[in-house]
């Protein structure tokens, strides 16, 4: 089986209570990749830098598995930039620069080697730019998975709406889905949102977990409880990244799969937000995966006698 990510390949500058960075590799699509890379080797990855993007970044992408061939090279131009400052919650932050740079005019452009793939990730970019995605291949993806936020939903409301008809999978947060649906109730706001196209909403809630919801079935998966969270940037993409990299290495989008699936998203996710950036992503093996994911087991794996009666 094979993965399609499209998704910013980015620098990031961060500061959180326990530390600060200069420029750190980030962006959607790293993240995305190299969750995904811990169960699928056989990636490919629409993006663009500007030529001031580090070779050696791109090299650990293709060790990992990661096919660049999508990955646009702009000379003379640089990569896309952010810079955030998170508050002592952690839950909450502050943007002090965004350089769109290469990513102000992006087209994305899918190479021969990519068509086929049987599984597709959207990070999270203009909704007119993912639905390009989608319709530029020329066989649908066995499932389609897509990740947005409140921006778009701020100023391209009616594209999103569009390129929601053509997807599988949404994955947003508790305040997305909100903001998105018009409704407080997420089970509720699930309905309103999986009418507009998605068979699947996953609603993320942070520290608080996640919720799956398909037809009238609901799955609520915990999260880890961590001492520290150093730094949560790129935790929702990993998230992500874990989730589709499961499904498209089982090859399995069944309900019982995705439950499955959003366990190891969760573990991803809970591994990144312990140091800055990508770096514990990078270290991360799979007995450490493996083990994290047996204490998610452990969290809600109980039995019960009756006490009814």
């Amino acid at each position: 089986m094979s993965l399609l990510t499209v998704g910013s390949v980015a620098f990031d500058a961060i500061e959180t209570p326990f530390g600060k960075t200069d420029k750190i590799v980030g962006g959607a699509g790293t993240f995305i990749a190299l969750s995904a890379s811990n169960f699928i080797k056989d990636q490919r990855i629409v993006s663009v830098v500007g030529d001031d993007f580090p070779q050696e970044t791109l090299d650990m992408l293709r060790s990992k598995g990661v096919a660049l061939e999508g990955l646009q090279i702009k000379q003379g131009e640089k990569t896309f930039f952010w810079s955030g400052r998170y508050h002592n919650d952690m839950n909450s932050r502050d943007t002090l620069v965004t350089e769109l740079n290469v990513l102000g005019d992006f087209d994305p452009i899918i190479p021969d080697s990519y068509q086929g793939a049987e599984y597709l990730m959207l990070g999270n970019l203009s909704p007119q730019v993912q639905r390009q995605v989608i319709e530029r291949l020329t066989k649908r993806p066995k499932l389609i998975a897509m990740d947005t936020m409140n921006f778009w939903m701020d100023i391209a409301l009616e594209d999103l709406k569009e390129t929601l008809k053509l997807i599988d999978v949404l994955i947003i947060n508790d305040e997305e889905a909100r903001q998105l649906s018009g409704e407080y109730s997420l089970l509720k706001a699930s309905r309103v949102i999986r009418a507009m196209g998605p068979k699947t909403l996953i609603i993320k809630k942070g520290e608080h977990g996640a919720l799956l919801f398909q037809d009238e079935q609901v799955f609520f998966a915990p999260a880890l409880p961590l001492e520290d969270v150093f730094d949560p940037t790129g935790a929702g993409d990993t998230f992500a990244g874990g989730f589709i990299g499961y499904i498209a290495s089982t090859d399995d989008a069944s309900f019982e799969n995705m439950k499955r699936a959003i366990i190891a998203g969760s573990a991803l996710a809970s591994f990144c937000v312990e140091k800055f950036g990508t770096q514990r992503l990078l270290e991360i093996t799979h007995d450490e995966i493996e083990a994290r994911i047996a204490r998610f087991i452990s969290l809600t794996n109980f039995e019960m006698s009756t006490v009814v009666g």
